[in-house]
Parts: C-alpha cells; sequence; structure tokens
C-alpha cells in the first residue's frame, strides 16, 4: 500500500500532458515502438513551448530597449 501512496502522490503534481506519457509508459513500457515515437513527440512538443517562450522573451527585451514602458494613469472616480 505504501508502494501505491507514492504512485498516486506522484500523479497528482503531473500536469495532463506528463500524466498522458506517464500512462502510455506503464501502459506500452519503454522497449514499444510506439513509445518511443510518443517520447520523439514529447521532445517536439516541449521544443515548441522552447521556441514560444523565446519569442515571448525577444519581445519584452526589445520593449525594454525602445524605452517603451507602459505608465499606470491616474484616474479621478467621482
Amino acid at each position: 500500500m505504501s508502494r501505491e501512496k507514492n504512485e498516486n502522490k506522484h500523479d497528482a503534481v503531473l500536469c495532463p500532458v506528463g500524466r498522458f506519457f506517464s500512462d502510455l509508459e506503464k501502459t506500452c513500457g519503454k522497449e514499444s515502438t510506439f513509445f518511443e515515437h510518443m517520447k520523439k513527440s514529447r521532445i517536439e512538443f516541449l521544443k515548441g513551448i522552447r521556441s514560444l517562450v523565446d519569442v515571448r522573451i525577444e519581445e519584452i527585451e526589445k520593449r525594454e530597449k525602445s524605452g517603451h514602458h507602459k505608465k499606470a494613469t491616474r484616474v479621478t472616480v467621482e
């Protein structure tokens, strides 16, 4: 039962995508051809996320270099 609690605790912290791949690994095993394709797709998925983060970082850096900083505007409320 202790092992079952640890597995459930581990599963509770995974995001849906991570849990999907974890379940596939348990079902198919690491040695299956299917799992090898899934492992490669996981890598591609993460590379896609990385490219989105890189673009956002570039946008922020350009904005900071250009001096365009949004400032709060005081509004009088009646």
